[in-house]
């Protein structure tokens, strides 16, 4: 199986080398890498110059300067950079963060558990994060679900989910329709992936606003996306919380921003919500 790695990258000089590194120390070879140098305005360019000037296994595009925003901003360079492909030659779609380390078998038994496991549509490890010296688990989300930062689908998943979508929530969008659509999602917790940045530190949006919007551009019914913002505010052990997520939600749902799923796909993904919730909710 060969790999299309791509790479967003936004002002990321001191982080991605750590990652084109640690690809380059990756024990399966059979990959190539296309960096997106989505408008950097730091040494990003020469940092990708001293890979691509030597490995022809590294290559890059650049983009003009946007917002850097969750979510659209970061699919878009994706897609950009996926377009300069000819999707036949690969086999497996990785979309990785410019500010990664992966373990120099990350790549082998990625590919071993495609080869093996003919129903697995989505594969990654567990995000670590560094806390007082030590690498610890980031537990931003549960332990079977593959994090953005560290996508790796079967071309044929890929392709028929649609790919990957350009708003907000597209990480557990993804999720959800290949779930729907007989595939699997499978989490190999002995990967440990290092993140090296905070995510968030280059966002413009306060959070509660971030959690109203993805819940909104998430397609969730007004219920599930109230339930959702009472997790996040008990998470935060504040009651305005709640109110300033909710008021996000209702003013994206007054104006009818334009959702990038469809009917059906909302649909899909609600009914997942609630069969989480009634599993939740039969615990107790």
């Amino acid at each position: 199986m060969r790999f299309l790695i791509i790479i967003p990258a936004h002002n990321e000089e001191n982080n991605l080398s750590f990652t084109l590194q640690s690809l380059q120390q990756q024990s399966f070879k059979d990959f190539k890498v296309m960096i997106v140098n989505d408008g950097s305005t730091d040494r990003t360019p020469e940092v990708i110059k001293e890979y691509t000037d030597h490995n022809p296994r590294f290559q890059t595009i650049n983009l003009q300067k946007s917002a850097h925003q969750p979510g659209s901003k970061v699919v878009n360079a994706f897609k950009k950079g996926l377009e300069t492909q000819n999707l036949d030659d690969f086999d497996i779609i990785c979309k990785f963060d410019a500010d990664i380390i992966l373990p120099e078998n990350y790549l082998e038994k990625i590919e071993k558990a495609f080869s093996d496991n003919p129903e697995y549509g989505l594969v990654g490890g567990l995000l670590y994060i560094e806390k007082n010296g030590e690498w610890v688990y980031e537990g931003n989300s549960n332990k079977h679900h593959v994090r953005g930062p560290m996508k790796a689908y079967r071309k044929q998943c890929f392709e028929v989910i649609g790919g990957l979508r350009e708003t907000l929530g597209w990480d557990n969008i993804d999720s959800v329709l290949l779930e729907n659509l007989g595939w699997k999602e499978m989490v190999l917790p002995e990967l440990h992936v290092k993140l090296i940045k905070v995510k968030g530190a280059d966002y413009t949006v306060k959070e509660s606003q971030y959690y109203g919007r993805y819940f909104y551009f998430l397609g969730l019914q007004r219920f599930l996306a109230y339930v959702a913002s009472a997790k996040e505010a008990l998470k935060s052990k504040s009651v305005s919380f709640f109110f300033q997520i909710v008021k996000t939600y209702e003013e994206c749902r007054s104006k009818k921003l334009e959702l990038k799923i469809t009917k059906e796909e909302q649909r899909v993904i609600n009914e997942q919500r609630w069969k989480a919730l009634r599993k939740k909710w039969l615990k107790k």
